[in-house]
């Protein structure tokens, strides 16, 4: 089953670990994988640009079958294999809701968390403004103050969707513990903190933790006043 599957993937991209997560959850371990350097811009190799023209990571293929965005390949697995595994869709109508609703409110965090922590790789030097750099903090700040209020809301030792683990945890937390690895403060996110905790240890996140992460747990101080 796993050995028919083929992911190119690399190091610490939300996207490719959102994958590596949802794969371990559904017990398809085994498949065959291959990690590339977003630096050494392998990711616009022909190899990938055969599966996905985009150029992006991951690449999923399952069989014949192509899958390159990272919550369409989320939404495939948990499909193809329902019994198999974790099952990553709840059946309470009012946790599948909230699932739906974090799941695609997820992107909107990712995409502000990247505007702040890769805003020099974004934006060539002639075109950047420290005003920019302010507004995109700004609304990164914003972001995370609706994250902490829904963790709250929902209370100690919860999931993003309730009491059960689900694609919204699959899909959204790499971008939590990019937050905390870019140095986010756990003091003044104590939700954050206290989430990014509970999941850490758990064994599909463990088992697919960045590979450079763990040879240098250190990580960066970009987010310490945010």
């Amino acid at each position: 089953m796993a050995e028919d599957m083929t992911l190119m993937w690399g190091s610490g991209s939300p996207p490719c670990w959102r994958v590596m997560i949802a794969l371990e959850e559904k017990n398809l371990q085994g498949y065959n994988h291959k990690l590339l350097s977003f630096e050494e811009m392998e990711h616009k190799s022909q190899e990938v640009l055969d599966v996905n023209p985009r150029g992006q990571l991951p690449t999923f293929k399952h069989g014949d079958n192509i899958v390159n965005e990272s919550y369409a390949i989320c939404f495939y697995l948990e499909s193809q294999f329902k019994s198999q595994g974790n099952k990553l869709i709840p059946d309470s109508p009012a946790e599948q809701a909230l699932m739906y609703q974090r799941m695609f409110e997820g992107p909107t965090l990712y995409d502000k968390l990247n505007s702040v922590i890769y805003y020099e790789w974004f934006v060539p030097e002639g075109e950047r403004h420290d005003s920019a750099v302010r507004r995109n903090r700004e609304a990164l700040t914003t972001e995370l103050k609706l994250w902490e209020g829904y963790l709250e809301k929902l209370g100690s030792g919860s999931y993003l969707a309730g009491v059960t683990f689900s694609l919204a945890d699959v899909t959204v937390y790499p971008t939590i513990a990019t937050l905390f690895r870019f140095g986010l403060s756990a003091e003044r996110y104590p939700q954050l903190e206290e989430y990014h905790a509970l999941l850490k240890d758990r064994p599909s996140i463990k088992a697919s933790w960045p590979p450079h992460w763990l040879e240098n747990p250190q990580g960066q101080d970009t987010l310490k006043d945010i």
